[in-house]
């Protein structure tokens, strides 16, 4: 099946998203344990979540870059989504959807959230050729993420080490059965249109 060059693919539910985040065990293992990110998780900084698990393979190196090595697959309600995708400013400029740049940098700085499109990426992180949803958050939508959406954390490093050895091993069929299913995410058209590239 052709895939949309910005579209958001993600394991979801009737009213759950999950999307993947990767810390130090000081943060993910107090998360996991607790339900809910510990103090030293600083939310005056934005936070970037991502509903591609490959795409968040490739920025945390299965998990192995230093302060990465915990990946955690984050439930989160479809509503507090879509409410981040509705307030999210573009992270660059496009003459298309922004007057001018100085437009889109009152928006961008207004904006408690932030979009980026990034080449997907296969299990050798080889770029596809469609882009995944990055999302960051900040501000109100940061303290929304943490206190609201967030209806359950699960460590899935395990799960990341077992399907990086089998890439390793050139066993690509056997990687590829333990990702995670990521389906076409239904977003009405007019929720993305400020928002494409």
């Amino acid at each position: 099946m052709e895939q949309p060059l910005h579209g958001i693919r993600a394991a979801h539910t009737e009213s759950t998203i999950t999307v993947y985040q990767a810390y130090s065990p000081e943060i993910g293992l107090p998360a996991v344990r607790d339900g809910r990110f510990p103090t030293v998780w600083k939310r005056d900084r934005m936070t970037w979540i991502k509903p591609s698990f490959l795409w968040m393979m490739y920025r945390c190196g299965w998990g192995t870059k230093e302060g990465q090595e915990s990946v955690l697959a984050v439930e989160i309600t479809r509503e507090g989504f879509e409410w981040a995708l509705r307030h999210a400013c573009l992270s660059h400029y496009v003459p298309e959807l922004h007057a001018d740049q100085a437009e889109w940098k009152r928006q961008l700085k207004q904006a408690p959230a932030r979009v980026q499109w990034d080449p997907e990426r296969d299990l050798h992180f080889n770029a596809l050729p469609y882009r995944s949803l990055q999302l960051g958050l900040a501000g109100e939508a940061t303290v929304r993420y943490a206190d609201e959406w967030i209806l359950g954390i699960e460590d899935v490093t395990p799960l990341v080490r077992e399907a990086h050895a089998q890439v390793r091993a050139g066993e690509l069929g056997r990687a590829t059965a333990l990702l995670p299913e990521e389906r076409p995410y239904p977003v009405a058209e007019e929720e993305l249109a400020h928002l494409r590239r």
